[in-house]
């Protein structure tokens, strides 16, 4: 018998196990459009609006689950050879209090309703076309994967879409291309149907077909769609060039010949595409893309062993990027930021040269063909060439250019298999990294990384239990160097004394690993829930040449057990509350850890929430702390976490929230204090202020490690480090298709150390035993730099020396961006990036100092202007 087959037989025989009732399918029937097409005006006046086929009815998902909609709602759907056309009238008893607003496309503001489509019909993915009753429109799709369920509204179709305001009703009209869906081949057509209405007053959402809250997933419990037929396969050849050109301004310096003037121009020429190929599958590709509109990063002071993780905000890897997810104990195998980073070669400049080098590796070339088959295999795949990039080096006597990145190619392949209707999967993912490296000084990267993996998903009961498992491998191959590197990186740590199940070995020239997570579960369909969970990471597993990995060398489990209420009573909303606990070691059967968390969520009747968690971590065993050296042993710690939101139905919304982490010892102490203040200043006007403030007073933070013929001294101390930063976003809508925003980020961070101390016994049960403090007579701090010379038995011979670790980081980050949908699909932009940023030794948090100096650094400025223009062939 066939895997596939035997798969499916035990699937089935699970399904059985567990019966619960599922609530009745509503169908309508799409009429063929027989008169002209209508006018996408908003106001439902042409003639094939008139007469049958309104369907109402709408029942209640929230707040009052199963009751009908406060308010009346109905639509109607026609089609011709090309398009889909869906009317919406959304009556109001009363329409002095609908909250109309005009916001910027893919927002949901105010009154809302809208239509998904399961147009493979396969129970798991559905493509959505929303419109507020301001007119903006948000289009998205809704993707059910095993336990969990996703929305995706990087995606953006080109469709039409407007709404008007009657004296009873907002109306809603659209006209979506058949060319923006993706279904079968056949003569008659049944699609999954979803359509739905959201009044923000009431924060009600009424529906034509229920999906309880408590339901695990969404697309299959959709509605049925029919009454589609003939319609020819539609020819999807979508072209968007873009014309891009800036003026970069920042300080001249005229010892360095790259910034003598303090401005540099930039221009750039690019297409971005869209491909129909046979069956349902597509293919996107870019060419040179530029994402100079994409908002800056937040600035970041990291002071541990791990790479900071950033979210990935490129349209191009944006759009369906929930296809190729694919992660082990939350580690991705696909983090796109891998793609056009910066580069990872820095020379050793002498004090007369200076280099010039690219912000980021360009993308030559990025595609993704992505599709499913009517036999239920999906296929996701995408290849990206970034180029060589070059770092120029000039000096009053030579000229010469060396290799900042190599030529490399990136590519990832998903592949996965439905049974029984969408209930259960099996899936596998590949990835692949090339660098063409020629010159010895980029040893130290590997030229070629693979991972894969597989995975499965069981569901049965209407979804409610799931069980899902994964398995991963990693194979990187390259110099020793390249190898090296990587076991003695802060992933790996190799070198740790303690370990002795991993050792660094010089002669490797590839390295390999594995990892995995079993789960098993009741996600839904009922009050409570629970969760059971086991992940691993092998030494030798390696992520990051495209994906994203902080640590190895780890079995997790995890319980997990929760209890939910969306039903409102007296006092709340809803609310819920969960227990949770946890435990880690490491492959050699050491205990690292447990943890012990309670956590609670209460939506009030007036619609303001509250959720708060206190968290116990025991028997802490910190292996990448000292960079390499033994696993530290910290104390116990506790923390404990409260957020507090206002009702999001008003003009003034605000939010707090409050994080205090305190050692049982009471040796450290750490606060975060975070708050939002939202105000909606008229219909097409907002703004926000979010402020944070963060004190870390941590006796356990790394300062260094200093070679010595006896031992290595690793040097803790004590920081006391405050973190401030604001920020600000101001929007201004002059149509849904005009749009003015800002975005700023002030940022300061600065740290003092004191109290250092050597680690003597990193594991010792008694917290004194583990450490030797380094009193004032053993350290003199250079009055010039800051360093700190260090003679620990006092014979006036230095024993080692650390460079001096206290920092001020100064950053500020802005975004004014006007953004103009001249046509469907056809946008310009003006953009103003704003950037300064400084770091400085010796100085402690001082906010009214620190936020004048900020100012005072002389900014960076970039004015750039990009117009693209969509058509379709």
């Amino acid at each position: 018998m066939k895997f596939s087959n035997l798969f499916m037989n035990l699937c089935l025989f699970l399904s059985t196990l567990i019966f619960s009732a599922d609530i009745p399918k509503r169908t309508y029937e799409a009429k063929r459009l027989i008169a002209d097409p209508p006018k996408i005006d908003g106001h439902l006046s042409d003639a094939c609006w008139s007469g049958n086929g309104w369907l109402g009815d709408f029942t209640q998902q929230q707040p009052d689950e199963g009751k009908p909609g406060s308010q009346k709602t109905e639509f109607k759907i026609l089609y011709d050879d090309h398009y889909l056309y869906v009317a919406v009238r959304a009556y109001d008893s009363k329409p002095d209090q609908m909250d109309i607003r005009i916001a910027r496309r893919d927002d949901f503001a105010g009154d809302c309703t809208g239509l998904c489509f399961d147009s493979y019909y396969d129970h798991r993915t559905g493509y959505e076309f929303n419109l507020t009753s301001g007119g903006t429109k948000i289009d998205l799709i809704q993707m059910d994967t095993g336990a969990n369920w996703y929305i995706d509204r990087n995606w953006d179709a080109v469709w039409d879409g407007k709404t008007a305001i009657t004296d009873s009703a907002w109306t809603a009209e659209m006209r979506i291309p058949f060319n923006q869906l993706r279904f079968a081949e056949k003569e008659e057509h049944v699609w999954g149907l979803h359509v739905w209405r959201w009044i923000q007053r009431n924060m009600e959402e009424s529906q034509f077909q229920l999906i309880p809250l408590d339901s695990q997933g969404r697309v299959h419990r959709f509605g049925r769609l029919t009454g589609i037929r003939d319609i020819p396969v539609p020819r999807r050849v979508e072209l968007l060039p873009y014309l891009r050109g800036s003026v970069n301004r920042f300080e001249p310096d005229p010892e360095n010949p790259f910034a003598k003037t303090g401005k540099t121009w930039g221009q750039g020429l690019g297409l971005d595409g869209k491909i129909g190929l046979s069956g349902n599958f597509n293919l996107d590709f870019t060419l040179n893309p530029d994402f100079g509109q994409v908002e800056a990063d937040p600035s970041v002071v990291n002071l541990t062993s791990f790479e900071t993780f950033y979210e990935e905000k490129r349209p191009f890897f944006m759009e369906g990027r929930q296809i190729l997810d694919f992660d082990v104990a939350g580690q991705p195998l696909f983090y796109s930021r891998r793609i056009g980073r910066i580069h990872q070669y820095e020379p050793d400049l002498r004090d007369d040269e200076y280099s010039d080098a690219p912000d980021n590796t360009t993308i030559l070339s990025a595609a993704k063909i992505s599709g499913k088959t009517a036999y239920g295999w999906s296929l996701s795949a995408l290849s990206s060439v970034t180029a060589r990039e070059r770092i120029k080096i000039k000096s009053d006597s030579s000229t010469q250019e060396k290799t900042a990145e190599p030529l490399s190619s990136y590519t990832v392949g998903r592949l996965q298999k439905d049974f029984a209707n969408g209930n259960h999967s099996i899936g596998a993912i590949f990835t692949a990294v090339h660098r063409q490296i020629n010159v010895d000084y980029l040893n130290f990267l590997p030229n070629a990384a693979y991972t894969g993996g597989i995975d499965g998903t069981l569901q049965w009961g209407s979804r409610t239990y799931y069980v899902n498992a994964k398995g991963v491998f990693s194979h990187v191959r390259g110099h020793e160097d390249a190898i090296i590197r990587l076991q003695e990186s802060s992933v790996h740590h190799f070198l740790r004394k303690d370990a002795d199940h991993v050792h660094v070995d010089s002669s490797l020239t590839s390295m390999s690993g594995f990892g995995g997570e079993l789960e098993i579960g009741k996600g839904g369909n009922g009050r409570w829930r629970f969760q059971e969970e086991l992940e691993w990471r092998s030494p030798g597993l390696e992520l990051n040449d495209l994906g994203y990995l902080r640590q190895t060398d780890i079995i997790e489990q995890e319980t997990e057990i929760a209890y939910v209420v969306n039903e409102p009573s007296k006092r709340f909303a809803s609310y819920e509350w969960s227990v949770q606990q946890s435990n880690h070691w490491n492959f050699n059967q050491e205990w690292l850890g447990s943890v012990a968390e309670i956590f609670g969520r209460w939506t009030f009747k007036n619609y303001w929430s509250l959720q708060g968690f206190i968290e116990h971590e025991v028997h802490r065993v910190d292996t990448r702390l000292l960079r390499g050296g033994p696993g530290m042993r910290l104390p116990e710690i506790t923390y404990l976490h409260y957020h507090l939101n206002s009702d999001s139905r008003k003009r003034y919304q605000y939010s707090l929230a409050l994080t205090h982490g305190f050692v049982n010892d009471k040796t450290s102490n750490y606060w975060t204090a975070w708050g939002d203040v939202y105000v909606r200043a008229s219909d097409n006007l907002d703004f926000s202020v979010s402020p944070q403030y963060i004190v870390n007073q941590d006796a356990w933070q790394y300062v260094d490690v200093e070679s010595r013929t006896d031992t290595e001294p690793y040097i803790l101390g004590y920081i006391d480090q405050k973190t401030f930063q604001v920020t600000l976003r101001f929007n201004y809508y002059v149509t849904p298709d005009l749009s003015l925003q800002y975005y700023g980020q002030p940022f300061v961070s600065a740290g003092h150390f004191s109290d250092f101390k050597r680690i003597t016994n990193s594991r010792a049960s008694e917290l004194k035993e583990r450490y030797i403090a380094l009193n004032d007579d053993q350290i003199r701090v250079d009055p010039e730099t800051g360093d700190i010379h260090v003679d620990e038995d006092m014979d006036l011979d230095e024993d080692y020396e650390i460079e001096n670790p206290d920092f001020n980081f100064r950053e500020f980050h802005s975004n004014l961006v006007l953004r103009w949908e001249y046509r469907p699909g056809s946008t310009l932009y003006l953009v103003w990036t704003h950037g300064r940023s400084r770091s400085v030794t010796n100085s402690r948090f001082h906010f009214k100092r620190d936020i004048h100096k900020l100012f005072s650094i002389y900014p960076n400025n970039v004015f750039l202007m990009k117009i693209n223009y969509w058509f379709s062939l």
